[in-house]
């Protein structure tokens, strides 16, 4: 996607220096755990580097004007300057305080191009707001900041041209935790980004994981993700008052409907639709109940109105002690999320299984899913957005890993990408029963001796017998594997060295096959073995 960026160099100390009066012509710089975050260009020119120490930072400069972090600070103040560009163009999304980012294609086509929007920008922005900056455009959010560092209009496609040749430094950006990654690749003999981005992304996610293929997307010129764009908001809440208050299941379901149909008249008359319900009521005696609701689809005014009166439902059939001690007088619904118009095309006779249409042979299992639908939504006002979970299956190396539970109505997105390289993935089948907390066990070998993993991931010995939680030692009539999971090995002292094993020990009656299991070996945990799953 086509970004523009807009950077205002050293901003944390702009900002100090503006919250404390000092003038800009002075050497200064901003200090956390008594190193240089950020500093000058009168400071750098006196020989002040980021992390470096204070003491050395002064020594170097004694004249040095010497500031406190303070993020809140630096936020505060950049609002100014974020409304400036809003002012020009729509769509602002604040990266970090000192730098926004803004959709290119569409303000370039009105403002009659690119170098011309750039040039218009700096303008207003140092007009209205009384600030230096530097703009930059190109393919994704990476490129374009570095692009606003050298104030560069990169032309489309060539984003990976552009960082090619930089330092591989140049990853390690403000509030993107890259320094070791970046200490690493430099020492591996990565000097440029180019170099890095020449790796296979399959060697990087096997060696480095995966920060390592995120910062190598960003040096091929990729984009992380789509920008969360900032959109002047407008007044989408609805509130009403009640005289009398409001203490009955019926009379807020009355209330429910009237005010539902308002709701969703205001976000539509914007083409707009809610998915994340906000629903926000106040007492007589000032007691006020807030939950949000998430919904997979677009609300429509009857799934307002229904879960307004199921909240209602909630709130005043709780138990002694937690439901509200008097009646609501006033109810606000506010839109938490939403989404464009287009989210709300559905077809003319929504379509059962396998494309049937209301009416046909498919209408009564739709039917019927919309009703388990609502029940579940029901369940929710009753125990609350997580009492309803539904699993999602996705990407990882054990079982347990690769499946998330997600509330019911919220947007079913696996934990890892399924298509990502897992090294150590557990082949299929995957056990029927996966513990949360997994069972001790004993693996012996025929002498009697324990069974262990070896640093080269080698068995020590075929494993002969297994005993789970202190219980019986069965003879092992199989086993496969091991599998060796080294997660995150070379980040030192936390690694976790593990291996996997699949064993189908002895059942009840002697030379027939029991339950399978699937043990995992951890070297230095205690216990060494302990039982993962169980193929039932």
């Amino acid at each position: 996607m086509r970004l523009l960026v807009l950077w205002c160099p050293d901003w944390p100390v702009v900002a100090a220096g503006l919250a404390a009066g000092v003038p800009a012509h002075r050497p200064a710089a901003v200090f956390a755990a008594n190193r240089v975050v950020a500093c000058s260009a009168v400071a750098r020119s006196a020989g002040v580097r980021r992390g470096m120490r204070r003491r050395e930072a002064q020594s170097r400069c004694p004249e040095l004007v010497v500031f406190g972090d303070d993020p809140d600070r630096d936020a505060r103040l950049f609002e100014p300057v974020a409304a400036a560009v809003e002012e020009l163009v729509v769509g602002v999304e604040v990266v970090r305080p000192g730098v926004v980012a803004v959709p290119a294609r569409g303000a370039a086509g009105y403002f009659g191009g690119e170098e011309r929007l750039v040039e218009l920008l700096v303008d207003h922005v140092s007009g209205r707001a009384g600030v230096e900056c530097q703009v930059g455009v190109a393919d994704g959010l990476f490129a374009a900041v570095l692009a606003a560092h050298r104030s560069a209009v990169v032309p489309p496609g060539a984003s990976a041209e552009f960082l090619a040749p930089l330092r591989i430094t140049e990853l390690d950006q403000p509030g993107s935790d890259r320094a070791e990654l970046v200490d690493l690749l430099r020492r591996l003999g990565l000097r440029t980004l180019g170099a890095f981005a020449a790796l296979a992304e399959r060697d990087v996610a096997a060696r480095f994981g995966s920060a390592g293929v995120l910062a190598h997307r960003l040096a091929r010129g990729r984009a992380d993700r789509p920008p969360h764009r900032r959109a002047p908001p407008p007044e989408l809440a609805v509130t009403e008052s009640f005289d009398p208050p409001l203490e009955r299941i019926d009379a807020a379901a009355f209330v429910a409907r009237s005010l539902a149909s308002r709701f969703h008249t205001g976000l539509a008359t914007r083409g707009l639709a809610c998915t994340r319900l906000g629903i926000h009521a106040v007492t007589e005696r000032g007691e006020e109940l807030d939950r949000v609701w998430r919904c997979a689809d677009p609300l429509t005014p009857q799934g307002i109105a229904d879960r307004v009166r199921w909240q209602f439902e909630g709130w005043l059939r709780a138990g002694e002690g937690e439901r509200p001690t008097a009646g609501v007088v006033r109810l606000r619904l506010e839109p938490e999320e939403t989404v464009t118009g287009q989210s709300l095309q559905l077809g003319l006779w929504p379509a059962g299984p396998g494309g049937t249409a209301r009416g046909g042979l498919g209408d009564e299992h739709a039917l019927a899913t919309e009703r388990a639908g609502r029940a579940l939504v029901r369940v929710q006002a009753l125990l609350g957005p997580d009492g309803v979970l539904t699993p999602v299956l996705g990407g990882g190396r054990g079982p347990a890993e690769r499946v998330r539970l997600v509330p019911w109505g919220e947007r079913a997105e696996p934990a890892g990408d399924p298509g990502a390289p897992w090294p150590g993935r557990l082949p299929p089948p995957s056990p029927a029963t996966v513990f949360e907390r997994p069972p001790p066990a004993t693996v012996l070998d025929a002498a009697g001796e324990p069974v262990g993993i070896t640093a080269r991931h080698r068995i020590t010995a075929p494993p002969h017998r297994v005993a789970v939680a202190g219980g019986r030692a069965r003879r092992v009539l199989d086993w496969a594997g091991p599998w060796p999971v080294a997660a995150a090995w070379w980040t030192g002292p936390g690694a976790r060295d593990r291996a996997r094993l699949q064993v189908l020990p002895e059942g009840d009656r002697p030379g027939e096959p029991g339950t399978a299991l699937l043990l995992v070996w951890e070297r230095g945990g205690d216990p060494m073995w302990t039982v993962e799953g169980r193929y039932d």
